[in-house]
């Protein structure tokens, strides 16, 4: 054929995918010695694919790219379906513009179950945590130095890097004969040397680390001892994420969604562990515990990344070592560079923050770190869920160039995402603080400093619903392949919150900088939602925002009815017990009664407003409930 012929996919009447002709590529000796059939058998497959019938609906039978029950519009290149690709390569699909509400909800229900036992576990571990080791100097310690890879997971792992490499295997899989697999390797071969470097150069750079968050030298040994622990993590974090990355692209999010389970088993495994080792007498902590702690916390991260492995090979792909360049890596590279300087810029954020709040108190990093994590909960069983499923389907899109589907999924990420965590926001900022003092009055913990995180918690909570927001219009940008544009909106949200965190200490009393800072990092992300709405209005035109406003409104009026009535109750029930209860009890109460009446005065409310949004996150809930 012509070399510079076009042959286009798809039946009359359907969106058409054009592929350049292109020659059959150079026999692989890898691959070539495990083919179950002759090359004769291969290749008369290859001229049947090429070959229409009349009972076809498309010009060859194409594996078409899927979210759930849905079929998107991305379409891999036909190839002989051979046996050992047979788990890798669906069955011919017809094709379907299903992009309904329920669709998504369908495609985000499983991995919410596996996302929420995952953060359930993971607040299990957190208590455990601030239990065994408290929150003062050595929580602080532990969490300053697991702030240096964990920002590598809640960065790469919790979407920024995933949605880098997603688009780019997308495209990979399009484009190749292969279905990408030989991309893939190469790109998780380069990725999985380079993370060995990094990690290599950070561990030994530990003391140099842990310099910019603790002002105070006397406690700075323990956190690098913590950290020289820790570190090695970051290669995991990086690999695990490029591993889910290439499960994601293969629409499989169940393993991704269920790793960090394991890893929490383990932190907590570890954390039993600790409590059989004898305290050392002068206080503190003692090497035997902080190997235990250290070792632990790594090890569960190792495991994380290492329980991907075999599900990658259930979908077909097998992972070689593989190195050489390819013309993509390099657009990839651009993309990668773009995203390490986010990290540098939000680590900026975070140092200055922490360092602010170990200068006001020894037990200010812990608080703020644990009351950060709270929030991430529902955060992270409601929105990230969400947001996986919505990534593949908003590449495909962007790389169809459906720019109206993109707008489309972005107006519906934002309103599921206002229906789920605005009433979540509402709630924990008025029983914020009574949720600190019942979870966290526990062991080496205390009263004092549970009450704090409460307090702090009920301060950031108004940030929940724009960190989810900005979260998804940062995935936007790099659904089309633009990381540029997230990494200035970081730097915006940091010039906001550095220069107000160093303004806490000037215009709160001590014990109340803590909460400040929290209502900074809120803030933070406030400004994000704005300016990146302002960002992609410029890029994608309108964006449906008065129907995203309109949710907003009525949920928020949903959410404030609800809350009104919780505090009626709960003040009713506090005067009859009077003073008679501790108040862990009165905590306890208030949290499950407060609570229960309030998710039930929302569903009320929001049922008679008649949010539309509603209505498949509810007929996704039976479904559960009914399993």
């Amino acid at each position: 054929p012509d070399p510079g012929a076009t042959r286009p996919l798809g039946a009359p009447g359907t969106d058409a995918v054009t592929a350049p002709a292109r020659r059959a590529p150079a026999p692989d000796p890898e691959r070539t010695t495990a083919l179950p059939a002759p090359v004769e058998e291969a290749t008369s497959r290859l001229a049947a694919l090429a070959t229409p019938g009349p009972d076809r609906n498309r010009g060859a039978p194409l594996a078409s790219w899927t979210v759930g029950d849905s079929v998107e519009e991305t379409v891999l290149l036909p190839r002989p379906p051979l046996e050992q690709d047979a788990s890798a390569v669906p069955a011919p699909r017809a094709p379907s513009d299903d992009r309904s509400d329920a669709s998504l909800v369908r495609a985000s229900g499983g991995m919410a179950i596996a996302t929420l036992v995952s953060r359930l576990t993971g607040f299990l571990r957190t208590l455990a945590l601030a239990a065994t080791i408290g929150l003062e100097l050595v929580g602080s310690a532990f969490q300053i130095a697991n702030t240096l890879p964990n920002i590598i997971f809640e960065l790469l792992l919790g979407g920024v890097l995933t949605s880098v490499v997603i688009p780019v295997l997308v495209r990979a899989a399009k484009e190749d004969g292969d279905g990408g697999d030989a991309f893939a390797q190469k790109l998780l071969s380069g990725a999985a040397a380079a993370l060995l470097l990094a990690t290599t150069v950070a561990t030994v750079a530990a003391p140099l680390l842990v310099l910019p968050y603790i002002e105070n030298e006397a406690y700075r040994p323990l956190a690098t001892d913590f950290a020289y622990l820790l570190l090695p993590q970051i290669f995991f974090y990086g690999m695990g994420a490029l591993f889910g990355a290439v499960l994601n692209a293969r629409a499989v999010f169940g393993p991704a969604a269920w790793a960090p389970v394991l890893n929490n088993v383990v932190a907590l495994a570890a954390l039993a562990v600790y409590w059989f080792l004898p305290d050392p007498p002068e206080g503190g902590v003692s090497t035997t515990q902080l190997l235990v702690i250290g070792v632990g916390s790594t090890l569960g991260i190792v495991l994380q990344a290492a329980v991907m492995l075999p599900a990658m090979r259930r979908t077909g792909f097998r992972f070689r070592w593989r190195f050489g360049w390819d013309r993509r890596i390099s657009a990839f590279g651009g993309l990668a560079g773009w995203v390490v300087a986010y990290v540098i810029i939000s680590q900026i954020g975070l140092t200055a923050i922490l360092r602010v709040a170990f200068s006001a108190d020894e037990g200010g990093p812990s608080v703020y770190s644990n009351a950060w994590l709270l929030i991430q909960v529902p955060y992270g069983v409601l929105g990230v869920s969400l947001l996986t499923a919505l990534m593949p389907r908003m590449s495909a899109a962007a790389a169809n160039g459906r720019l109206d589907q993109v707008v489309s999924d972005l107006s519906l990420g934002s309103r599921l995402s206002t229906v789920t965590l605005l009433p979540v926001s509402a709630i924990l900022t008025v029983f914020g603080s009574q949720l600190g003092i019942a979870m966290f009055s526990l062991g080496r913990s205390g009263g004092d400093s549970a009450a704090t995180l409460g307090a702090t918690l009920s301060a950031s909570a108004f940030g929940l619903l724009p960190m989810a927001v900005v979260m998804l219009q940062l995935r936007v940008f790099y659904a089309m392949a633009d990381a540029r544009t997230p990494t200035i909106i970081m730097v915006i949200i940091t010039a906001v919150k550095v220069p107000l965190a160093y303004l806490c200490p000037v215009l709160l009393p001590t014990q109340q900088v803590v909460l400040g800072l929290a209502a900074v990092n809120a803030f933070g992300f406030v400004v994000g939602l704005v300016v990146g709405n302002i960002w992609l209005r410029r890029r994608l035109g309108r964006l449906d925002t008065r129907r995203v406003l309109r949710t907003v409104m009525l949920t928020g009026l949903a959410s404030v009815v609800a809350v009104l009535a919780a505090v009626v109750v709960v003040t009713v029930l506090e005067r009859l017990l009077g003073g008679g209860a501790g108040a862990v009890a009165r905590a306890w109460l208030t949290v499950t009664v407060g609570g229960g009446v309030s998710l039930v005065v929302l569903a009320v409310a929001m049922r008679l407003l008649k949010v539309p949004e509603l209505d498949p996150v509810v007929s996704r809930l039976r479904r559960l409930v009914g399993r």
